[in-house]
């Protein structure tokens, strides 16, 4: 297939994505897939594998900070108008483990959205194998992000992306 280059088992780039543009790239690595993006909620799942396990079998808490504060951004650059964001602060609370082979669902939500300052809560589920339900929180996240910076004009292509991937 045109576009996923060596990239072995990982998933190519979500519908709807410019060929080699997902939403984060680390993320897009362990198998994260965003089903939601707007600027009132971002929504995505992740089976936990053995690439995002710590030794014991059960979801690294980096990635769930990974998971946490790349939902934050991407729904605070959409909250923004598109302005390029940085995470400045993040606090995370492991709750209970995830283990290798369950499903994590996602939802980051904002608190505060002002001109110069986010704030948005994110938690992480693990989801019911056989409803597909959210079933316990894993993970509950806060995180302050900083919106007030001007996006480079080479990362425009990236904007496109990310309005065309939301409309899904």
């Amino acid at each position: 297939m045109a576009g996923t280059g060596d990239r072995g088992s990982r998933p190519g780039p979500p519908p709807g994505f410019a060929e080699g543009v997902p939403p984060d790239n680390a993320l897009h690595a362990l198998g994260f897939e965003y089903t939601r993006i707007t600027g009132d909620e971002v929504l995505g799942r992740l089976t936990v594998t053995e690439t995002c396990c710590q030794p014991f079998k059960m979801l690294n808490g980096g990635v769930s900070a990974l998971i946490a504060e790349s939902a934050a951004s991407i729904g605070g650059y959409m909250a923004s108008g598109y302005r390029r964001v940085a995470g400045v602060q993040l606090s995370i609370n492991h709750l209970r483990p995830a283990r290798l082979g369950d499903r994590v669902e996602a939802k980051a939500v904002p608190i505060q959205v002002g001109r110069n300052i986010q704030v948005w809560e994110v938690q992480i589920w693990l989801m019911d194998p056989s409803t597909s339900e959210r079933k316990d929180v894993v993970s509950t996240a806060r995180v302050t992000i900083l919106t007030n910076m001007s996006t480079p004009e080479k990362m425009k292509s990236y904007e496109e992306s990310v309005k065309k991937y939301a409309k899904l």
